[in-house]
């Protein structure tokens, strides 16, 4: 949701240095509703922009080296263009998108299994644009998924018999199978936060595009389904279906079962969490998506 909103002094005499005709009067905040988002729509000479705010160097970063892979792997008008830069603040200005955020978006069936296989479509472009990956790199997504076998691992002892038998097994079989799997499945440049609320579409067009790529990185392809696999997929076969055709090819035995395992290793992180904080929305999503990964091909 977006409301009026004025801009921090510095921050605009920036802006218009790069954005020309900018209207003060026309400026709403379009952040996220947590409290390290800061995002405005600022309307200029040409249209909208966008600029962002980021809490940390390395989500900045991330950010342009995405609007860099975005250059190479989609179309124009399917992800913003970065149009100014200043790692000092750290800040962007991109360029503004048609459409509206897809999550929340009262769709009709054949109009959501359409999103989902334009979104496969272009996560599998956005896939196949190479990108280099260093030893060093290589070696941290290693070390991730190492860390994420070694949590379930750490959860299933603590949760104890607050597991029954088959999450145990699941949640055990993310903690001894997970670095193993990893060494065999394909690496990619991932979006890192893929999911309906970095999607948007213009039911107009029908037109399809992808935003924010601060979570941007080398990674495992798989691990750009995972909150498909736990939150979409379970009740919605359907959009499994319609992505994957999109997507231009089924999952490997191996991919999926990493996708189960991975996405229950989210879920137990989940229900841990919940416990911990006596939050029941975590408990309840937790579950929910063991639940799922039990019953999930593996």
């Amino acid at each position: 949701m977006t409301h009026t909103a004025s801009l921090p002094p510095d921050l605009h005499q920036w802006i218009a240095r790069h954005v020309t005709g900018m209207d003060t009067a026309a400026v709403t905040d379009a952040s996220w509703p947590r409290g390290d988002s800061r995002v405005w729509r600022v309307q200029a000479d040409h249209g909208e922009v966008f600029v962002k705010l980021y809490p940390s160097t390395e989500q900045y970063e991330r950010e342009v080296k995405g609007c860099e892979h975005v250059a190479r792997a989609l179309a124009t008008d399917e992800a913003p263009r970065l149009l100014a830069r200043d790692p000092e603040r750290p800040a962007v200005v991109l360029s503004a998108l048609p459409g509206r955020v897809v999550r929340g978006l009262p769709l009709e069936q054949a109009e959501e299994q359409q999103v989902h296989r334009l979104a496969g479509d272009l996560l599998r472009r956005w896939h196949d644009a190479p990108e280099p990956i260093s030893d060093l790199e290589h070696r941290r997504i290693m070390a991730s998924v190492t860390a994420q076998a070694d949590e379930a691992g750490m959860i299933l002892e603590r949760l104890g018999d607050q597991l029954s038998p088959a999450e145990q097994d699941l949640v055990r079989d993310a903690a001894h199978d997970l670095p193993d799997l990893a060494r065999v499945l394909p690496l990619v440049y991932r979006h890192g936060d893929y999911s309906p609320r970095n999607w948007l579409w213009d039911a107009a067009t029908r037109h399809h595009s992808l935003i924010d790529f601060e979570e941007s990185a080398p990674g495992l392809a798989i691990e750009d389904l995972v909150w498909l696999c736990g939150a979409a997929w379970p009740t919605r076969p359907d959009l499994r279906d319609a992505f994957l055709t999109g997507y231009g090819r089924l999952l490997t035995s191996t991919e999926q079962r990493a996708l189960v395992l991975l996405t229950a290793r989210l879920g137990v992180s989940y229900l841990s969490t919940g416990l911990t904080k006596t939050d029941t929305v975590l408990i309840d999503r937790g579950r929910t998506v063991l639940e799922y990964m039990i019953r999930a091909p593996r």
